[in-house]
């Protein structure tokens, strides 16, 4: 019975009776002209045969939405990421192309075209000012100089060193003839080890109008007195000679030490005498009176300040028409890369000559010379160090002066050569000197004396359109102080050093960025006058003591 009721119940679900059939083939049946089904097992079965394709079908819709939704935020996070991956290898690349800001070929530099600003030839901020120069000789007035014979003593001094040295020596001896109310006898030029040099002082300057010009404010003469037939201990005997002045002395010290000694002997010589008066220790009106000399009493013989007329109209006229023109003071002289003591591109070979240079020049600075390194980057990273010709090029470039800029350097021959100038020459080609302006025979005169030439490369850049240093000294100290004081309507740049050492050796700084920080920072670096504080010499900047509101 067990078995049979299997065998019928599978006979039941293999063939369905007829009205079973029907029920479920006919699709014109309705499910209320029958009664439900009574099997229970059959119902059972044919429920999931029907639901199961739709629950599938529904299932399978669910699950393509939500992958469909999660692939959408997948295939977002994927772009930004794909974007950012990019933009970070861009400027990878980019820094690592972009070492020294400019490219390197060979020893030529390419750096990116700038455009012209339109102050590019003029101090922009010239006419916001309104100092005029007020240390000339006044006329009118009555001297009260006492006779040269009536006055406290003669004093006497080297003026040594190298044209412009000579030069501020030759004001501060006028200035402290005045504080000691003492004639001063013409100062002779002394020859020195670094220039060599037997120029006198009436084979540069105009002594008929130094004399003149300073008749009211001190008695000059031209020569010791005859009378006083021991002139071969002045200099060289401790009784004529007064060797312990310091440094930037104030005005007092010459009143109590230097002028009894005048009036006990009645000619002093004064030895050393470089930098031996100061500025904020001294009456106005003995600074004053040393710009008068600066500015009004020295002046080159005309054969000279004739050479510079010719030199400047070669140089305002190279282009076939009146064209604007930059002097560039060049620092870069073996001399000047030994004292500086800093580091500078090189080989090997020209560094361990370099050291050998400094050793015998500066033996007790140098010593063995395991110091000076730190010390050099410490001088570089501080903006002391003078400025490589490639340098020069790459900051003129940033400030936005193009190729066919006309350049007159005033320059000695700079360390390494043309290799060493090969990056500033192939950036700027209209690079030329005084030797390539003239003839050999034009210059022929002026070589008998080194200060001579030196007085030509100072009446061109003086004159220039626009005035470029690249170190300190008194040469650019005295262009751009001479600058001021004549109007300072001319452009004279005075570079930061320390932020050109900064951009320049990071690896990552782009061309961009660094022209912005050249532009920014140099626009107040142009030569205006500038309000002093302590010891801030005057041959830079006159302001105080020389110049007056217009």
């Amino acid at each position: 019975m067990a078995e049979l009721r299997h065998n019928s119940s599978i006979g039941a679900r293999a063939t369905p009776s007829p009205r079973k059939r029907d029920d479920v083939t006919s699709p014109l049946s309705s499910d209320n002209n029958h009664s439900p089904p009574h099997d229970d097992d059959g119902g059972r079965d044919r429920h999931p045969r029907d639901r199961f394709p739709s629950l599938l079908s529904k299932l399978l819709d669910d699950t393509a939405r939500v992958y469909s939704q999660h692939f959408k935020i997948f295939l977002f996070f994927v772009t930004i990421l794909a974007f950012a991956g990019l933009f970070t290898v861009y400027s990878v690349v980019t820094h690592l192309n972009a070492p020294y800001i400019c490219t390197k070929e060979g020893i030529t530099l390419h750096c990116p075209r700038v455009k012209e600003p339109p102050s590019l030839w003029e101090n922009p901020l010239s006419a916001a000012t309104s100092w005029k120069p007020c240390a000339e000789r006044r006329s009118g007035l009555i001297s009260d100089l006492p006779e040269a014979n009536e006055t406290n003593g003669y004093i006497f001094i080297h003026a040594e060193g190298g044209l412009n040295q000579q030069r501020i020596a030759i004001c501060n001896a006028v200035a402290v003839a005045k504080i000691m109310n003492a004639t001063l006898i013409l100062p002779l030029l002394k020859q020195d080890q670094i220039w060599k040099d037997q120029t006198k002082f009436e084979d540069i300057f105009d002594v008929d109008h130094f004399i003149n010009y300073l008749k009211d404010d001190v008695r000059i003469v031209r020569d010791i007195p005859s009378w006083f037939t021991d002139k071969s201990e002045l200099f060289t005997s401790i009784r004529r000679t007064v060797k312990n002045i310091p440094k930037y002395a104030p005005a007092q010290f010459y009143i109590d030490n230097v002028l009894p000694r005048i009036k006990e002997k009645k000619i002093m010589a004064l030895k050393p005498f470089v930098d031996r008066l100061g500025y904020d220790n001294v009456p106005q009106e003995i600074n004053r009176l040393r710009c008068r000399v600066n500015y009004h009493a020295l002046k080159f013989l005309p054969e000279i300040d004739e050479m510079a007329d010719r030199l400047l109209a070669r140089m305002r006229n190279r282009t076939g028409s009146p064209n604007p023109f930059m002097a560039l003071h060049l620092r870069f002289e073996k001399g000047m890369v030994g004292l500086s003591f800093c580091d500078f591109v090189g080989t090997r070979a020209e560094k361990a000559l370099m050291g050998l240079y400094r050793l015998k020049e500066w033996p007790r600075r140098f010593k063995d010379g395991s110091h000076l390194w730190p010390l050099a980057l410490q001088k570089r990273k501080e903006g002391r160090c003078p400025l490589e010709p490639g340098e020069v090029a790459v900051m003129l470039r940033a400030m936005g002066y193009p190729k066919e800029t006309q350049i007159y350097v005033a320059s000695g021959q700079v360390y390494g050569g043309q290799n060493r100038m090969a990056p500033l020459r192939n950036m700027f080609p209209n690079l030329v000197t005084k030797e390539e302006l003239t003839t050999k025979d034009e210059l022929d005169s002026f070589r008998k004396h080194v200060t001579s030439l030196a007085a030509l490369d100072f009446l061109v850049c003086l004159k220039s359109d626009v005035f470029v240093m690249t170190h300190g000294g008194n040469f650019a100290k005295l262009i751009i102080g001479a600058r001021r004081y004549m109007g300072h309507r001319q452009k004279s740049i005075k570079p930061d050093k320390g932020l050109l050492s900064k951009s320049l050796g990071d690896p990552y700084m782009g061309w961009a960025t660094f022209v912005e920080d050249v532009v920014i920072t140099h626009q107040t670096r142009t030569g205006l006058p500038e309000a002093t504080f302590p010891n801030y010499d005057i041959w830079e900047n006159p302001l105080t003591p020389c110049m007056c509101k217009a």
